[in-house]
C-alpha cells in the first residue's frame, strides 16, 4: 500500500510538471483530461490558449507613466526635475513611450490634470497637493500589498457597555440599562416561552440587553530617524521609512479620521513635520539624538485628549547624541552610558504615562539589538527587528492589532 501511494504521488507530480510545460507552450490542460494509462503515457486534449498576463493592459499610457513617476518622486524627495530626468532615462532604455504618446504629452497631461504647477517667474515646476496625496495613496497600497490575510479591525476595544457598534451577545436586563439597549426580539421571545401566547405578558425577567462595543480613538506619534547612517554604506533606508510614514498617514486620515497622527524627525535635534512634507524628507549630516525625539513626542502626546496614546519609532542605529544646554554631547563609537541612560529613563516615564513605544529596528548588530530589547522591557512596549522590505508590513500589522486590543 505504501509503495502504491509513493507511485501515485510521483505520477501526479510528473503530470503536474507536464501540465505546466504544456501551459508554457500555449496549451490549456485540464488535469481531468489526463488519463492514468501508464506512468509515462499521457492523453492530452487541445484546450484554451494561454498568453502571458500583463497587469498594465487595463491602464492607459498616462496611468502607467504616472505610477512610475510617483515612485521616482519618493526617491528624489519631491524634486520634479530630477524625477523627470530619471523617467526620460528609463524611457530611452525600456521604451516606455511610443510614437503616439511621448514624454512631452505626459508632462502636458500632468499639468492639465493638476499634478504639476509651474512657476514662470522662478522657472520651477513643483508638485501639487493632489500629487502629494497620490503618493501617500500609492504608498498605502504598496505597504498593504505585503500584508497577509488576518483579522479585520476598526478601532474596536470589545469592552461591553454603551458603545458605537452592536455586539451579537445579549445579557439579562439590569437596573440602570437604557431603553434603547433592549433587544425586543429576544425579549418578546422570552416572554412567549415563559408565559405563553394566551396570556401574553412581559416582565423584567424576560428583558434582554444587546451589548455594544466601544470604538476607541488613538493618538500616534511616528518618529523617523534622519541621521546620516540612514543612507550610509550605499543602502537607502530613508525611502522605505518615508513610504511607511506616508502610508500610515493615509490610513489614519481615511479609515480613522478621528485619530491623530504626528510625525517627528530626529537627527541632532528633533522637530515635527507636516504630512504634506513627507515626500520632501531628506537625510542630513546628523547624529542620532533619540532623547530629543522622545521628549518632543511625549510633549505632543501630553496635549492630546485621547486616552490611547502610542509612539512608533523607526531607526537603524544606536543613540549617539545628547543635547546638554546649548552643547551637543556626541559619541559615535559605541553605546555611551550617559546617552543610553537618558533613553531608558524616558522609556520608563512613558510606561508610567501608559504610552507604549514600538521600535522598528533596521540594524542587525547584536549589541544594538540587546539595547533595544532592554529599552523595550523598560517601557513594556514592542520591538521588531525588520528588514527594509518587511518594515511596512510589521508597522501596519502592529497598528491594526493595537486597535483591536481591549482597553480596561
Amino acid at each position: 500500500m505504501k509503495g502504491f501511494r509513493f507511485f501515485y504521488s510521483v505520477k501526479v507530480f510528473a503530470i503536474e510538471q507536464r501540465r505546466l510545460t504544456y501551459c508554457k507552450l500555449g496549451y490549456g490542460i485540464d488535469p481531468l483530461n489526463i488519463k492514468f494509462r501508464s506512468p509515462i503515457k499521457y492523453s492530452v486534449m487541445r484546450g484554451f490558449h494561454f498568453s502571458r498576463f500583463d497587469p498594465e493592459d487595463g491602464k492607459s499610457k498616462f496611468e502607467q507613466l504616472l505610477d512610475l513617476f510617483m515612485q521616482l518622486l519618493t526617491y528624489t524627495n519631491g524634486d520634479v526635475s530630477e524625477a523627470l530626468q530619471w523617467l526620460n532615462q528609463l524611457d530611452r532604455q525600456y521604451e516606455l513611450t511610443n510614437q503616439e504618446y511621448g514624454m512631452g504629452d505626459f508632462i502636458d497631461d500632468l499639468k492639465e490634470k493638476g499634478y504639476l504647477t509651474e512657476d514662470n517667474q522662478k522657472g520651477e515646476i513643483k508638485i501639487t497637493p493632489k500629487t502629494e496625496q497620490g503618493i501617500r495613496k500609492r504608498s498605502l497600497e504598496e505597504i498593504f500589498g505585503k500584508l497577509k490575510k488576518t483579522k479585520s479591525g476598526d478601532h474596536q476595544t470589545y469592552k461591553p457597555g454603551q458603545g458605537d457598534e452592536q455586539s451579537p451577545d445579549t445579557r439579562p436586563f439590569q437596573f440602570g440599562d437604557l431603553l434603547e439597549q433592549i433587544d425586543f426580539t429576544e425579549s418578546i421571545r422570552n416572554a412567549q416561552i415563559n408565559h405563553g401566547l394566551e396570556q401574553f405578558t412581559m416582565q423584567e425577567d424576560d428583558l434582554q440587553i444587546r451589548e455594544t462595543d466601544f470604538k476607541a480613538q488613538t493618538s500616534t506619534v511616528l518618529m523617523i530617524d534622519i541621521s546620516h547612517s540612514m543612507i550610509l554604506y550605499g543602502e537607502d533606508r530613508i525611502t522605505p521609512a518615508k513610504k511607511v510614514a506616508m502610508a500610515l498617514s493615509e490610513l489614519i486620515t481615511t479609515k480613522y479620521p478621528k485619530d491623530t497622527l504626528d510625525i517627528v524627525v530626529f537627527g541632532n535635534d528633533a522637530w515635527p513635520v507636516e504630512i504634506k512634507d513627507l515626500p520632501y524628507l531628506q537625510v542630513g549630516p546628523y547624529h542620532t539624538n533619540t532623547v530629543a525625539g522622545l521628549e518632543l513626542a511625549m510633549d505632543i502626546l501630553r496635549r492630546r485628549k485621547n486616552p490611547n496614546k502610542q509612539i512608533f519609532m523607526i531607526t537603524d542605529g544606536k543613540p549617539t547624541c545628547l543635547k546638554i544646554g546649548k552643547r551637543y554631547y556626541k559619541n559615535s563609537f559605541g553605546l555611551d552610558r550617559k546617552i543610553t541612560s537618558r533613553c531608558l529613563n524616558l522609556a520608563a516615564q512613558c510606561k508610567k504615562l501608559k504610552v507604549p513605544i514600538t521600535t522598528f529596528m533596521i540594524a542587525t548588530d547584536p549589541y544594538l539589538q540587546r539595547f533595544v530589547q532592554e529599552f523595550t522591557e523598560t517601557n513594556n512596549g514592542k520591538a521588531f527587528f525588520a528588514s527594509l522590505d518587511k518594515l511596512g508590513a510589521f508597522i501596519f500589522r502592529d497598528f491594526e492589532s493595537g486597535k483591536r486590543k481591549t482597553v480596561y
